[in-house]
């Protein structure tokens, strides 16, 4: 899932697509897809995430976003990255 992201412009809207290590179908049990789920409802809350969309593939994720409260679009989405990741793997 590593791939450095350029926002140019911090409160902008950004369409984004990332996708499991090896397009492996990860996304295909619902355990799996409510861990993401709450991801995004953590950085909603807490992180500045403005959600417009979202779609959940079985290998990977679109997402339709905006960052508000001053955060760093790069930094939230690499924290929603890195705590999903971590949080699916213990769960497999």
């Amino acid at each position: 899932m590593s791939r450095n992201y350029k926002f140019h412009n911090p409160e902008e809207l950004y369409f984004i697509s990332f996708a499991v290590v090896g397009w492996l179908d990860v996304f295909v049990r619902n355990e799996y897809k409510d861990i993401f789920l709450e991801s995004l409802r953590f950085c909603q809350k807490n992180k500045g995430l403005e959600i417009h969309a979202w779609c959940i593939m079985s290998s990977h994720v679109h997402l339709v976003f905006r960052s508000i409260d001053g955060q760093k679009p790069e930094l939230l989405i690499g924290d929603l990255k890195r705590f999903t990741s971590r949080a699916i793997v213990k769960a497999i």
